[in-house]
């Protein structure tokens, strides 16, 4: 194209760039390497979005995203070497249970409960490891988090008593009824977290609810659909240029991310830039019979009005079929179905087919973490 490093002068300047997307990682895996990358780990995402993506890090990137990540950790008074419990599924985490590994969570004081399973079994040695461990923090899967609360609640065991400073949510949608059943259970402040092992170490919310950009190392754009730079207050797909991976880069690289970003400054005095909003995946979006583009919460919010529904999942097929997989709870009846159904139709349109499974278990993505809504719709 031309372009020579030294012609770059201003942020704005890097829409000369084409956009970096999984599939031109994909086709390009090893030409994106560095050679002269020394040391390069192999990592793996895209489980949850249906798109599997084979990609390398270097040692600098992994120190930086660890950095920030207690940077974050120490505006909630949670520091190095304090006890922690990782509720976590990745097949990287749990596949490294060696002896280094083992020696290394030892010294770091750290734990970590595998989040494939969710048996009542393993929910009840879960909330006794916790107990067991006393953890100045949780960290983990959002779903994951809320549902060992909700089990401990039903068990009538209390966990607020734990001296638990913070929660730390990552990985997925944080959704308001998790943050208060999370607090509520566990005595403690919730804390979000957004970014990826792609991406890096994006946001962290602080004490007085700012998302804070990691902005020495990372640049944030939302575009459009067209692929252009919008300004803070508009709602679009967060593009990241990671300034730490020189080894195999990730310039304008689309994340499918749809999040807005924020122009004031936080109340807590921290002069790191905000996202105003995190509305989740392009794929947690559905799309109406007639185009119009909902957020999945336009269905979700159908099924939580059902006590009598224990869990779900929605995956839009086209925009004529919707599949609603259900848990049922007790009292679940043809009339609760009808009301899923015609719940989803009135957003939807009347002519989509809404087809209900009753299933004994939502299973998780192959990363362990579970989702609300799939759409392979478009949006």
């Amino acid at each position: 194209m031309g372009l020579q490093p030294g012609q770059f002068k201003d942020l704005a300047e890097l829409n000369q760039l084409p956009f970096l997307t999984k599939a031109g990682i994909r086709a390009n895996t090893d030409a994106l390497k560095n050679t002269q990358a020394q040391g390069l780990s192999r990592f793996n995402t895209g489980g949850s979005s249906g798109e599997p993506l084979v990609f390398f890090i270097g040692n600098e990137r992994v120190s930086h995203d660890v950095a920030a990540k207690w940077r974050a950790t120490r505006w909630w008074d949670v520091d190095i070497g304090d006890p922690e419990i990782v509720v976590w599924g990745s097949p990287i985490e749990l596949g490294s249970q060696d002896r280094v590994r083992a020696i290394r969570d030892r010294l770091m004081r750290t734990q970590l409960l595998p989040a494939f399973e969710m048996s009542e079994a393993k929910l009840d040695g879960f909330v006794a490891a916790i107990r067991a461990r006393r953890p100045k923090m949780l960290f983990g899967y959002p779903s994951a988090l809320s549902h060992i609360a909700r089990h401990a609640e039903g068990r009538g065991q209390r966990m607020d008593d734990l001296g638990v400073k913070v929660a730390f949510v990552t990985s997925e949608r944080l959704y308001d009824d998790q943050r208060a059943t999370i607090e509520r259970v566990f005595g403690c402040r919730v804390a979000n977290g957004y970014g990826g092992r792609d991406a890096g170490f994006i946001a962290h919310e602080c004490p007085h609810g700012g998302m804070h950009l990691t902005a020495e190392d990372v640049i944030v754009e939302i575009v459009d659909s067209e692929g252009r730079v919008l300004p803070p207050g508009q709602a679009g797909e967060i593009v990241v240029t990671h300034l730490a991976t020189k080894d195999f880069p990730f310039i304008r690289y689309r994340t499918g991310d749809v999040a807005v970003l924020d122009d004031r400054a936080c109340a807590c005095g921290r002069g790191l830039p905000l996202l105003k909003e995190i509305q989740g995946r392009t794929t947690d979006f559905v799309v109406a019979a007639d185009g119009t583009v909902l957020h999945g919460l336009a269905l979700i919010y159908v099924l939580r009005d059902l006590p009598e529904v224990q869990a779900f999942k929605i995956v839009q097929h086209t925009r004529q079929h919707v599949c609603v997989q259900i848990v049922p709870a007790s009292g679940f009846s043809a009339e609760q179905e009808a009301l899923i159904v015609k719940g989803f139709q009135q957003r939807l349109g009347s002519s989509v087919r809404v087809e209900v499974q009753c299933v004994d278990a939502i299973d998780p993505e192959r990363s362990g973490k579970f989702r609300y809504v799939v759409s392979h719709v478009g949006a």
